[in-house]
């Protein structure tokens, strides 16, 4: 499932719009990267959103 283990950040959902402006829906997947993260001192394999890989590379 496309849901960051951080933030919880999951798909949104919206319409598709085309020329003749028939609404179909779709959905934006986040995009999730599988990061190894160091927490508690151990290395650990986690789903996370690219928006919070940067906030995490930053700290």
């Amino acid at each position: 499932m496309a849901k960051c283990e951080h933030c919880g950040r999951g798909p949104q959902f919206g319409n598709n719009r085309p020329w003749s402006k028939k609404a179909t829906r779709r959905r934006w997947n986040v995009n999730i990267q599988k990061v190894k993260v160091l927490e508690a001192g151990r290395l650990v394999s986690k789903r996370l959103c690219t928006s919070c890989i940067k906030t995490l590379e930053k700290a």
